[in-house]
């Protein structure tokens, strides 16, 4: 069969990646939104984030046990259908608790689906035959970029129609729909690479993952995976919120563009994790989570002044440890899996990575025993002791 096209089959692929992302993060900046317009709490806006991470869960340790099984791309193309009905959703009940939790919960599937099976299915496009012309690095950075563009603009266009545009509780969305419609023909096209088989055993044998016990796994990749995107939620869930009230009416504006800020800094470091690997010797890792406990501590500092501009110094910070973290963790996951395990053990290396994201629910519900300043210092205290796991474990494996 001959693989060659005016467009590599990766890129066929990815926007249906990019789509899916665009449509699981364009809701957090709206959080303000959904306070001051919509009168929900900060712990009912901070619960929607808490729905989508519960519908992650199903899309990334399900989905890629059934691609396995069914293919890749008809995963995708669901994936992103399942997207559009959730910007629906969302588009619709901007009054309705029942309808923006369920929403959240699909957008959370659809992300999931992306990130499991996506980055797989990237992966396998990014190698022979598909792609000859690829480097090592390139299975694991393609989708890792192409999840965090898709985050970033997702965030940047929701906040900036909410912020300026016309009808701001439904534009947002329908933008993201519009995309998902355009895409699909795209995916069509592009190619499957999971021979066809049937199955004669049951389905739950195919959600077993063994190499979740992987020594490597077990005491490298776990212990950073959680920062990934707690890093990304401190940033622009967290940093927002203790300084809205030296901010007025432009909350929503700054909370936009902390999100836009973290994930862009995240996608110019991603290409540079190959060269950290090189010089440190496969310690890219220790790297980002070094970078981690620094954003931490000037969260701490802007817990404490509530200065604006610090809060936008450690956005950067910890956007640039989410850019490490993600693309390191998915060049250790591709080093100790094969094929017929990918999409199964990438599932459960975000499904750990998205820990992280409940951080702001934590965070808002023990407010009220303990202050931001508190907190934070107790989570760079656990941060320290991660960080000297991965580091020992690196040596030791």
């Amino acid at each position: 069969m001959n693989f060659r096209r005016t467009v590599p089959a990766w890129q066929l692929a990815a926007p249906a990646l990019f789509v899916m992302a665009w449509g699981g993060n364009h809701f957090t900046p709206l959080l303000h939104m959904y306070e001051s317009l919509g009168h929900y709490s900060a712990l009912m806006a901070d619960l929607f984030l808490g729905f989508y991470v519960v519908g992650l869960i199903p899309g990334l340790l399900v989905a890629g046990a059934l691609s396995d099984r069914y293919g890749r791309k008809p995963l995708s193309v669901a994936g992103v259908a399942i997207g559009i009905a959730a910007s629906i959703l969302l588009g619709l009940g901007f009054s309705s608790e029942i309808m923006l939790s369920f929403g959240r919960f699909l957008a959370g599937l659809s992300v999931g689906v992306a990130m499991s099976v996506g980055t797989a299915w990237l992966k396998e496009l990014s190698s022979a035959p598909f792609d000859r012309q690829a480097d090592r690095t390139a299975g694991a950075r393609r989708p890792a970029l192409t999840l965090t563009i898709g985050f970033g603009l997702g965030a940047g266009v929701a906040g900036a129609l909410a912020q300026w545009g016309p009808m701001p509780t439904l534009s947002p969305y329908l933008v993201h729909i519009l995309l998902g419609l355009l895409v699909l023909p795209r995916l069509l096209r592009a190619p499957e690479t999971v021979p066809r088989f049937r199955s004669h055993r049951p389905f739950w044998q195919d959600l077993a993952v063994p190499l979740a016990g992987h020594r490597r796994f077990v005491r490298v990749i776990a212990p950073s995976a959680p920062w990934v995107f707690g890093a990304a939620a401190i940033a622009y869930a967290i940093m927002p919120k203790l300084v809205e009230d030296q901010l007025g009416s432009l909350n929503l504006a700054f909370a936009t563009l902390l999100t836009v800020v973290t994930l862009g800094t995240g996608a110019l470091v991603q290409p540079l994790v190959a060269r950290i690997n090189q010089v440190t010797r496969g310690r890219a890792l220790v790297v980002g989570m070094s970078v981690m406990l620094l954003g931490l501590v000037l969260s701490i500092a802007t817990a404490i002044v509530l200065s604006p501009l610090l809060a936008l110094i450690t956005a950067i910070t910890l956007g640039a440890s989410y850019g490490i973290c993600v693309v390191a963790g998915l060049v250790e996951i591709q080093r100790i899996s094969t094929p017929a395990d990918l999409a199964g053990i990438t599932g459960v290396y975000y499904s750990l990575t998205y820990v992280g994201f409940l951080l702001p629910v934590l965070f808002a519900w023990l407010n009220s025993v303990a202050s931001y300043a508190v907190l934070m210092s107790v989570l760079a205290a656990v941060c320290a002791g991660c960080l000297a796991a991965v580091a020992y474990g690196i040596r030791r494996v």
